[in-house]
């Protein structure tokens, strides 16, 4: 038999609690130790700044300089390009719910159609339209060869009551002498 290789072995995964649990570690331990060369007093600061450090939802100055830590050579060039754009996280407090909403292209070239769609329908329904004034001069002859054709049935109907009026009579006629 052979021997199974290194990539048949059984593999081992850190859970989503366990790198949070390290990733605020290591956030606690750079506060600490800011704190120490700032002031020397250690964790005995203020109570707020401690609830901050356990309360991993809330961010401030601290996580922006974590995240713009800089990887492999990045740190040692410096990069002083004028197109490139440093993405900046906005707080939820800060965003611009209010203002006035940019649109993509698509979006704008769908309100324009549905727009102009609107605008053909009015139209259309006024009779202003080309198909519609078609369509008016085809129901206005549609609604004469009808006319016509209940006319004439009606004339059929007629003469068909006083032929049978009229054989009745000399029935009748016929039956008396």
């Amino acid at each position: 038999g052979r021997k199974g290789g290194h990539k048949g072995r059984a593999r081992q995964y850190t859970s989503p609690e366990e790198i949070d649990a390290q990733l605020q570690a290591e956030k606690q331990k750079a506060r600490e130790e800011e704190e120490q060369e700032e002031g020397g007093e250690g964790a005995t600061g203020d109570p707020k700044k401690e609830k901050k450090s356990l309360d991993s939802d809330e961010s401030d100055e601290d996580d922006e300089d974590y995240q713009q830590k800089r990887k492999g050579v990045e740190g040692l060039i410096d990069i002083e390009n004028p197109n490139r754009v440093i993405q900046t996280t906005k707080k939820v407090t800060q965003l611009d719910l209010d203002g006035p909403k940019e649109l993509s292209r698509r979006e704008r070239e769908e309100i324009e159609k549905q727009k102009a769609k609107e605008r053909y329908m009015k139209m259309h329904l006024a009779g202003k339209t080309e198909q519609a004034k078609a369509d008016l001069a085809r129901l206005a002859i549609i609604r004469k060869q009808r006319e016509e054709a209940a006319r004439k049935k009606e004339e059929e109907r007629k003469a068909k009551d006083e032929a049978a009026m009229a054989g009745k009579r000399l029935q009748s006629l016929s039956l008396s002498k």
